[in-house]
């Protein structure tokens, strides 16, 4: 996958390392899915790991994203408004 580089982006100041780890649990996850879905297991437990994928996806998304607001965002905006965006994703991160 080829991606653009941005100007004024931070990617260089950021280190996502460990969320490689996280992302490779998730592989992991769903090759066990295929293999579940191969030998034909109950739905239900295959529903149940595709939750927790979708999850743990969450949950990287949610990491580099509160690192970006924490430190690229952080140089166009006050503090206080920083604040309020962490608040907010906070409150609708749940949904």
């Amino acid at each position: 996958m080829k991606t653009k580089k941005t100007e004024n982006c931070c990617a260089d100041a950021l280190d996502h390392h460990k969320e490689l780890g996280r992302l490779n649990r998730i592989s992991g996850q769903l090759e066990g899915i295929k293999k579940m879905i191969a030998e034909k297991r109950h739905c239900s437990e295959i529903l149940s790991q595709l939750r927790a994928v979708r999850f743990a996806v969450r949950a990287v998304e949610a990491n580099i994203l509160k690192a970006q607001l924490q430190y690229c965002v952080v140089q166009s905006f006050s503090q206080q408004k920083i604040e309020e965006l962490r608040d907010l994703f906070d409150r609708f991160h749940e949904i």
